[in-house]
């Protein structure tokens, strides 16, 4: 799965305020317990469950009817990383959805989602000194 969200293909959107990122679990408890663990790590300023979805697919060569929990999460472009790791380490699903949309956010808005997400450090950062 790596690479499936790549920050550099974020060149092209200098200026993009925040990204909505959806995924899926086939129950709300589920759905509350990973809001709770993104809310937890300050990986999203909000994150949304909407119930009483039905997805069909194939998995595995087979094809598959399920009720899903949609979470919305609403983070910044910068934690797309962490949220994508904290998905692998804790989604219920084998191959968790991770869709990200870039948004446009009312500058009162993106204030209130800076303001609870902070930015990861930089990987180019220095080091603090001891």
């Amino acid at each position: 799965m790596a690479g499936f969200w790549e920050p550099a293909a974020m060149e092209d959107c200098k200026d993009l305020d925040i990204l909505a990122v959806t995924t899926t679990v086939g129950s709300r408890p589920e759905a509350e317990s990973l809001a709770r663990a993104i809310l937890g790590r300050r990986l999203a300023a909000c994150v949304q469950l909407e119930e009483g979805l039905t997805s069909f697919y194939r998995w595995q060569g087979r094809e598959c009817e399920e009720a899903e929990v949609r979470l919305t999460i609403k983070t910044l472009p910068e934690c797309a990383a962490a949220l994508q790791e904290l998905l692998r380490e804790q989604h219920p699903y084998e191959l968790p959805q991770f869709l990200a949309t870039p948004m446009r956010a009312s500058p009162d808005y993106l204030a209130w989602v800076r303001g609870e997400v902070p930015l990861p450090p930089s990987p180019l950062a220095e080091p603090d000194a001891v």
